[in-house]
């Protein structure tokens, strides 16, 4: 099944729900970046939250973007200080959306 591309700011509880989740594929992603399963419950959650529909190559640009961004915090960040928190051990890698 393909997927639809979109851009929506997670506003909390409520955003997405149990019932979403097993109604259509969702994954979010840095950059309000999200991947939702093309059928009618997935469009219609884009339209509940009012989500923005974007072509593959628009939010895989935007999703470069947001991990180039915290490249540049990690890479600034203190070595000393890298140790000290473990969340921030590793640096942010690029992927390509499904």
């Amino acid at each position: 099944m393909a997927n639809t591309y979109c851009i929506a700011t997670n506003t909390g509880k409520g955003f997405f729900t149990h019932r979403d989740r097993n109604n259509f594929y969702l994954s979010g992603h840095p950059g309000d970046v999200w991947v939702v399963g093309n059928n009618p419950a997935g469009v219609a959650w884009i339209n509940r939250v009012s989500g923005t529909s974007k072509t593959v190559a628009e939010v895989q640009a935007i999703l470069d973007g947001a991990i180039e961004t915290a490249q540049a915090e990690w890479d600034a960040f203190p070595d000393a200080e890298k140790e000290r928190y473990p969340e921030r051990t590793s640096r942010p890698e690029k992927y390509t959306l499904p």
